[in-house]
């Protein structure tokens, strides 16, 4: 039996995934978490397989989950459903260890047999998004510079980063300015635009 954590912010999505795993003779679901922070917990308590997640999630994204089990060792495995079908994201997931990428669009039984591929130790990416990989260009952004982008993206002035991440101020803003010419960008409102639809964010 593959035990399954499933981990997705709204309700109804995550209902909907418990319910048609469960419906899988191999396949129990034995946790379900509403952000990241609570599907790390639970991890430690359930020890599930496989991680189903999202990436957008409250307190903890899905990618950040992912590098925390990663970091832990945690003998789980992580697949991420989730709408944003950019490779930018995609690079970022496997880089952080994820086994499994797929879209929320995809058939139910898609999913099922991707969880049985990534619990056999195989990988399971979706088609479109493996091609867009090829093709897709590399994130210039730096883990800090994400980091400050991200949250000037949520209209924090420098001085709210800058206590935010422990940093100074000047700091925070040149950290801001890097990325700004890396994206090649007007200011950081674009900035961020430019590296969230590209999924670097």
């Amino acid at each position: 039996m593959i035990r399954i954590l499933i981990a997705e912010d709204q309700a109804l999505v995550r209902g909907a995934l418990g319910a048609l795993l469960g419906l899988e003779a191999d396949i129990a679901v034995v946790g379900l978490a509403a952000d990241g922070r609570q599907a790390l917990a639970l991890c430690t308590q359930l020890a599930p397989d496989i991680v189903l997640t999202d990436i957008e999630m409250p307190h903890m994204t899905g990618l950040e989950l992912a590098v925390c089990l990663a970091e832990q060792g945690a003998p789980c495995r992580v697949v991420i459903v989730t709408t944003f079908g950019r490779s930018g994201y995609l690079r970022r997931a496997l880089a952080a260890g994820v086994r499994g990428y797929l879209l929320k669009d995809a058939p139910a039984d898609t999913l099922a047999d991707a969880i049985r591929s990534v619990h056999g130790g195989g990988r399971a990416i979706a088609p479109e998004l493996a091609l867009e990989l090829w093709g897709g260009g590399q994130d210039p952004l730096s883990e800090r510079e994400r980091q400050v982008l991200r949250l000037a993206g949520e209209g924090r002035s420098s001085a709210d980063i800058a206590r935010q991440v422990h940093l100074s101020e000047g700091t925070v803003r040149n950290y801001l300015s890097e990325a700004i010419s890396k994206l090649g960008a007007g200011n950081r409102v674009e900035a961020y635009r430019l590296a969230r639809d590209a999924g670097w964010l």
